[in-house]
């Protein structure tokens, strides 16, 4: 599934395109996709101008005037792509097979017509509509912890939210209420980049004051740093994963541990090898001679 900085990249791929068009006719190709699309849906957008492209976690957001928003998440195989209609040719390769193009938006842009279509194999991604001023009353986003790329992710925060917690420190990463969209794969690459075990207790990186220790700030940076490099790099692009203009993303080639088993530790002087295991049903990579 895309994590985080895949969405993010594609909402910088789409925004260029997007923002400011105005919805000349949203073509759908099927009732639903994970869910049923919503209720008169293509009437609902019709005619409304795109202010802007956000994220939240992993979700998309397409913010339409009149305080409307798209909420898109891509499930396993989701993937937007932008056609030229005016030119009659892609400005990028196609990205995927035509007969899986469920949801099409014909677009009035600035420099004419366009087409934005996602298109969805697996049908794991969905779209709901929902009031831009009571978007944090969406479901999924009720308990969402704060982004990793904001200001509200500090080390004093993680200390509040880790005090008292024998929890893994890997399970504490992957919980959306702690940190919101950050998933497996970087948090095993931060957690390494941080020299700290998946396995250790997430309240040992807390004073028994309250206070972080100077770990947690360690990985508060990190987790910062590995999540930019990724949106920098483009993503991960593992299985399906595919940009808006049909390239892959490549921070593939830069996991230090992330489905490396086997292979010796990236990490100066360290004689390790990276070995994997299971927590909570997910595969952690690690390497067990410099993450304590």
């Amino acid at each position: 599934m895309p994590e985080l900085p895949e969405v993010e990249t594609v909402r910088r791929g789409l925004a260029p395109a997007m923002e400011g068009a105005r919805i000349e006719r949203l073509e759908l190709n099927r009732p639903d996709l994970r869910f049923p699309l919503p209720e008169d849906f293509a009437e609902a957008v019709k005619g409304r101008r795109i202010v802007s492209l956000g994220r939240r976690a992993k979700y998309l957001l397409i913010d339409l005037e009149d305080d409307l928003t798209i909420i898109a998440h891509l499930g396993m195989s989701g993937s937007f792509r932008v056609e030229d209609t005016l030119l009659g040719e892609f400005h990028h390769p196609r990205s995927k097979d035509g007969k899986h193009d469920h949801v099409i938006f014909h677009l009035q842009g600035s420099k004419g017509p366009l087409r934005v279509i996602y298109n969805d194999p697996r049908r794991f991604g969905f779209m709901h509509l929902w009031k831009r001023s009571d978007l944090d009353l969406y479901p999924a986003f009720a308990q969402l912890g704060p982004e990793p790329t904001g200001n509200a992710l500090d080390e004093i925060y993680l200390a509040a939210r880790f005090a008292g917690r024998a929890q893994p420190l890997k399970s504490a990463l992957l919980d959306q209420t702690v940190i919101a969209g950050l998933g497996n794969i970087y948090v095993c690459e931060a957690l390494w980049r941080a020299h700290l075990s998946p396995k250790r207790a997430a309240g040992t990186l807390v004073t028994p004051t309250g206070r972080p220790k100077k770990p947690l700030l360690l990985l508060t940076t990190s987790i910062r740093e590995v999540i930019a490099d990724a949106i920098a790099a483009g993503g991960s692009s593992l299985r399906d994963h595919i940009q808006t203009d049909g390239s892959l993303g490549y921070f593939q080639h830069s996991f230090s541990v992330y489905d490396q088993e086997g292979k010796p530790c990236r990490t100066p002087g360290c004689a390790g090898m990276v070995s994997r295991i299971t927590q909570a049903g997910r595969s952690t990579f690690y390497c067990p001679v410099c993450q304590r």
